[in-house]
């Protein structure tokens, strides 16, 4: 028998426009995905990894702008979307997620 669960498609459009610089827009998306900072110091190379909101909700990116969180998530995420609410347009679908266990991991991270 299949298992099922109730998930969130969050959906998102950034209207460049509306940041007030490219460095702006670029937070946005570090703040919401990530980044990877790479320092040089004397001669040597340090590599950190900078985490996003999505690095502590278990998600599934559809597309460059769409992931899928379960739904016991969805106020994480749509906290933060609202925090950019003049500058971001986002919309989401209730999906229900059948066999989802190939789709998030035991630990709650994509597999």
């Amino acid at each position: 028998m299949r298992e099922e669960k109730k998930a969130v498609l969050f959906c998102f459009s950034v209207r460049s426009g509306k940041f007030e610089s490219n460095s702006e827009r670029n937070k946005f998306f570090k703040e919401l995905y990530g980044w990877k900072q790479v320092v040089n110091r004397e001669n040597k190379v340090y590599k950190y990894r900078r985490e996003g909101i999505l690095d502590d909700v278990p998600h599934q990116k559809i597309d460059q702008s769409s992931f899928i969180v379960p739904e016991d998530q969805f106020n994480k995420v749509a906290d933060f979307l609202s925090e950019w609410h003049d500058k971001v347009m986002w919309k989401t679908f209730k999906v229900l997620l059948e066999d989802f266990e190939h789709f998030f991991n035991n630990d709650g991270e994509v597999e």
